[in-house]
């Protein structure tokens, strides 16, 4: 509802850009078959059967229920076998046998399409089997299409095309790759142009232009089902109101999401926590972060609450909440706070007015006379939370905050600004970050060495989108101080609290899609180890030495090796990147007003020693339906405040292949607190005279 309301207010506005159509690169049906790989927080885990059904849910939420038109095209990728290396997907052959490809790669894709009658597929940026996923016949055609019955458009991953001939090697020219994947059946290009081609294709007679025409007729078929060339009366969905966007009814579903999905991994007895805590800290690099709430490809929120934010909101009037960075996020890669007002100047003296001087203007380049200009303590800017004039909301605007910075030690300092659209730092005269990220927000960042008390002039220049129906407009001013310090405070708050709520995992910074990460433990998006980063398991095990009841929260995208904090913490909760309520659904579970009731889509393994090479595509000790070693925590894994018992199973005493079959269980709730319980269904063949999973699962509810 949300993209229609905002592609037509688009439209009446006259603006026809990217992020603002109806079509969608959604879900990600790949297989998280191995934690390393970056871009697993897309997915939907390790299980074919859940990914596949999953995924018939929300394609067919996103297209809707009209007869005649589609609300939104939904498109799963990446078809079909693609999981990592990220830095290699450029040129990598992913290499399986037949049993693994129809058995685990296929069946999510499968269900896409004909359960979910998905209108359009993307094709990946690798090599399966030695045929470029773009322009394998055998895919496209004979599986995709002829197999399965699909009707729709086929895109390529932006620049999938030219990788045909730079990447793969497999043709000469940018001429021959296009007129490969145009006859392969792909039938729509992102990225590198090389459908320009296509004309000189025809000229050298690679192919001909009925081919170009069956293209061209699958896309426009998607348009008219959109109903883009139709009177807007005709169309249901084009009268969506702008008011969806954000309304009350989208928040209380985004917090419900946020609840359902956090996993209880351990309770010793410390949750949840007593309402009548007075001191709680609240430390790590991931409790007051907005990023580790949206994860990889996010939307952007109109208002995001962090772990910090929700457990103050919580605890307003009842106990002191303190707060503390702590270590870095991984070596060479520091963690954020705010720049407080106590380092923040007005003149160039420090026993200065504290804060910054700010000015704003009506339209994006800083022209005519200001509409405001007063003194701001510290720089955190929302406009769809504290705008500084009501029209601010939703129209552009541009903005200036002057001031100095001063230092509280001298040391070696991480300076920048979080924010969306386009900003700039200007430290002592000298450009120090810039940023005109076009469609999220992003932090951006520069090392500097800063001496004690000494006040250094700072600019800070921001402009808002062309329309902010778009996004909303925020900026926030950033910094890191010498992590010696920093753990040093996180420390001694620990010591004066009676719980500790400890923020730690991974951050969409460390993991994601093909990324300029090159770190201990990190490279491209992906990851070297599945442990957590050195510099936050010191700190976790510092922690806990002086706070026995600390609870671990755990932001990550993919399966983590916890085994020392699964012996030593007394509570650990998975918490993954849950979005913009994030933070308030956390604290609700946390003090019991929510009951956890979320199961994990992949295993945890104990160690990295567990895994097979990250490039072998095969199957064999794998995932749950064929790992043979012990995990730290299982798939489908998950505790509860309370407790319940199952009677009564009915089995049917034969299953023939390929029928249908019942299974009944009575499920009670046998404990003092209202919970939600996942039952799970999993099927083995121990008689097959063929490799089969250890256990798969075939059916939950």
């Amino acid at each position: 509802d949300e993209a229609r309301a905002k592609h037509h207010e688009f439209v009446r506005n006259g603006r026809r850009e990217i992020f603002q159509g109806l079509t969608f690169w959604s879900p990600n049906v790949n297989l998280f078959r191995d934690p390393r790989w970056g871009r697993g927080m897309e997915t939907y885990g390790e299980d074919p059967y859940l990914t596949g059904t999953l995924a018939v849910a929300f394609v067919k939420g996103l297209q809707g229920e009209d007869p005649d038109y589609l609300k939104t095209v939904a498109t799963p990728k990446h078809y079909v076998v693609h999981s990592g290396p990220e830095p290699e997907r450029h040129r990598f052959d992913a290499v399986v046998d037949e049993h693994d490809l129809r058995e685990t790669y296929l069946p999510a894709f499968e269900l896409s399409v004909k359960r979910g009658q998905a209108e359009s597929v993307m094709c990946a940026y690798n090599r399966t089997l030695h045929e470029a996923c773009c322009a394998s016949r055998r895919l496209l055609q004979q599986i995709l299409r002829e197999e399965w019955g699909f009707r729709g458009y086929i895109v390529s991953d932006c620049g999938a095309i030219d990788d045909i001939w730079r990447g793969h090697k497999l043709v000469g020219s940018e001429v021959e790759a296009a007129a490969r994947a145009l006859l392969a059946g792909t039938d729509l290009e992102c990225g590198e142009r090389a459908y320009l081609a296509l004309a000189e294709a025809v000229r050298q007679g690679l192919i001909q232009e009925q081919d170009v025409d069956t293209a061209l007729r699958r896309v426009f078929t998607a348009r008219f089902r959109l109903g883009m060339f139709d009177p807007p009366e005709r169309v249901r969905y084009a009268h969506t109101p702008f008011w969806v966007v954000n309304c009350p009814e989208h928040r209380a579903l985004a917090l419900e999401a946020a609840h359902k999905s956090i996993v209880l991994l351990k309770n010793d007895g410390l949750l949840p926590l007593d309402k009548a805590v007075q001191r709680v800290a609240v430390l790590g690099p991931n409790a007051d972060d907005e990023l580790v709430l949206v994860g990889n490809y996010e939307g952007t929120p109109a208002r995001s609450w962090t772990l910090l934010d929700g457990l103050r909101e919580k605890l307003s009037d009842t106990a002191k909440v303190r707060f503390a960075l702590g270590p870095d996020l991984a070596e060479g890669m520091p963690g954020f706070e705010r720049v407080p007002a106590y380092a923040l100047r007005v003149e160039p003296s420090p026993e200065a007015e504290p804060g910054l001087k700010a000015t704003y203007f009506d339209n994006r380049n800083f022209e005519g006379e200001p509409v405001l200009q007063r003194v701001e303590p510290e720089l955190r800017f929302a406009s769809t939370v504290n705008p500084p004039l009501p029209d601010f909301r939703n129209k552009p605007f541009s903005a200036r905050w002057e001031g100095f910075l001063l230092a509280p030690e001298t040391g070696d300092y991480t300076i920048g600004a979080y924010g969306f659209k386009s900003f700039r730092v200007v430290l002592d005269g000298r450009e120090i970050v810039r940023s005109d990220e076009h469609h999220k927000r992003k932090v951006v960042y520069e090392r500097v060495r800063l001496g004690k008390g000494r006040p250094v002039p700072f600019l800070v220049e921001f402009r808002s989108a062309e329309a902010n129906t778009q996004h909303r407009a925020d900026l926030q001013l950033v910094w890191s101080r010498p992590e010696s310090t920093r753990v040093r405070e996180a420390l001694a708050l620990a010591e004066w609290a009676e719980v500790v709520i400890l923020a730690l995992g991974l951050s969409p910074r460390l993991e994601g899609e093909e990324m300029p990460v090159d770190i201990p433990g990190f490279r491209g998006g992906d990851r070297l180890d599945i442990r957590l980063p050195e510099p936050q398991q010191r700190f976790l095990e510092q922690v806990v030495e002086r706070c026995p009841k600390t609870v671990l929260v755990l932001f990550n995208g993919s399966a983590l090796a916890v085994e020392w904090a699964a012996e030593h913490v007394p509570a650990i909760v998975e918490a993954w990147y849950p979005g913009e309520a994030g933070g308030k659904a956390v604290a609700n579970v946390l003090f019991g007003d929510v009951n956890p009731g979320g199961r994990l889509p992949v295993t945890f393994y104990r160690s990295i020693e567990d895994l097979p090479p990250f490039e072998d595509y095969r199957m064999e000790n794998r995932t749950y339906r064929y790992f043979r070693g012990e995990p730290l925590y299982p798939f489908g894994f998950g505790l509860s405040y309370t407790r319940f018992a199952y009677r009564n199973l009915e089995l049917p005493e034969q299953i023939r292949a390929g029928k249908a079959a019942r299974v009944a269980v009575e499920v009670e709730n046998a404990g003092d607190r209202a919970g939600e319980e996942v039952v799970q269904l999993d099927v083995t063949d121990r008689e097959a005279s063929s490799r089969v999973p250890i256990r798969s699962l075939q059916g939950y509810r």
